[in-house]
């Protein structure tokens, strides 16, 4: 069994748009220039988003990354609280986000 330690972890971010006017908006600053910036000052080994499609308010972005202590290093460091201010001064309180550190407990493929 690997230790939790070394399992591949993911920071999951759920951003809720309380008005669905800035969808586009916000789905474009999000594709060309937050995720770009958050995965390069992550140095996450990749980054991919999407949009709920139960509530279309509700869009996710996922950080991966190669253990925990890598995932837990992101939630104090200066490139969060950067990334922070900037999604603060582009959206303010249009948006409503939480953050979770993901430990993958287990895979499958279909072989």
């Amino acid at each position: 069994m690997t230790s939790p330690s070394l399992q591949a972890c993911q920071l999951i971010v759920r951003a809720t748009l309380v008005d669905i006017v800035d969808r586009n908006k916000f789905d474009h600053w999000y594709e060309t220039e937050h995720l770009p910036d958050a995965l390069k000052a992550f140095k996450a080994q990749r980054a991919w988003r999407g949009w709920s499609q139960t509530n279309p308010l509700v869009h996710f972005a996922f950080y991966e990354f190669a253990n925990l202590a890598e995932a837990d290093a992101i939630q104090s460091s200066p490139a969060l609280a950067a990334l922070i201010a900037e999604f603060d001064r582009m959206w303010g309180k249009r948006v409503v986000r939480t953050r979770e550190v993901i430990e993958i407990a287990g895979t499958l493929k279909t072989t």
